[in-house]
């Protein structure tokens, strides 16, 4: 194994993570955000307000873009076997 096949992996890995976690992260910061503004305007400060929102935004998009992850996770896996075979 080359240092480039090494590299070739660690950046398909790399890629595989960011791309299945950005819709996740950009939800729950844009939820955050606009309850820490609703927060601010309405000097509510609880704790608890910022966390279920979120949970139940991160539950739906797991249900609704599950399947997409899983095709993603399961093509990488794909590479990653094809590239052991050829080694």
């Amino acid at each position: 194994m080359t240092q480039g096949v090494v590299l070739e992996i660690f950046r398909d890995a790399i890629f595989t993570m960011l791309e299945l976690s950005l819709p996740l992260l950009v939800v729950s910061i844009v939820i955050g955000l606009v309850i820490s503004i609703f927060q601010a305007a309405t000097q509510i400060h609880e704790q608890t307000l910022t966390f279920v929102p979120k949970i139940i935004a991160i539950a739906f998009l797991l249900l609704m873009l599950g399947s997409w992850m899983l095709t993603v996770l399961m093509e990488l896996f794909q590479r990653l076997c094809q590239l052991m075979i050829t080694l």
